[in-house]
């Protein structure tokens, strides 16, 4: 379900797609220590950009999207890290990175955005 919120929209659809390969990874290549260190921090984003959104005061939005961003950048790691050991071919590793790395941009500018007021 769209919102009218882009970050929220796209840190959900980067949590599909985080256990859409989970997924994979446990069924077709049996392999579950770093995938799931991976769905862990990937579907994190988006439960932390939900709960800035609903923040109850500008500290605590501040925090929450400062939380989403050191999420996203774990994700990127264990991302890098599955794909730099072959779980991940480049066919996957490409889209879901683009897709993390848009996520980092756009949570970056908005804790300093947030930071500066």
């Amino acid at each position: 379900m769209k919102t009218e919120n882009p970050v929220a929209d796209k840190s959900k659809a980067f949590a599909i797609a985080a256990v859409r390969l989970y997924q994979r990874l446990v069924e077709e290549r049996r392999e579950y220590v770093l995938s799931k260190q991976f769905v862990r921090s990937g579907t994190s984003i988006g439960a932390n950009v939900h709960e800035a959104i609903r923040a109850q005061s500008h500290p605590d939005f501040v925090s929450k999207m400062s939380i989403a961003l050191k999420e996203c950048q774990e994700t990127e790691y264990w991302l890098d890290l599955l794909h730099e050991t072959g779980y991940v071919d480049d066919t996957a590793f490409h889209p879901i990175q683009r897709q993390n790395k848009e996520l980092l941009r756009l949570l970056t500018s908005i804790c300093k955005t947030a930071n500066a007021k």
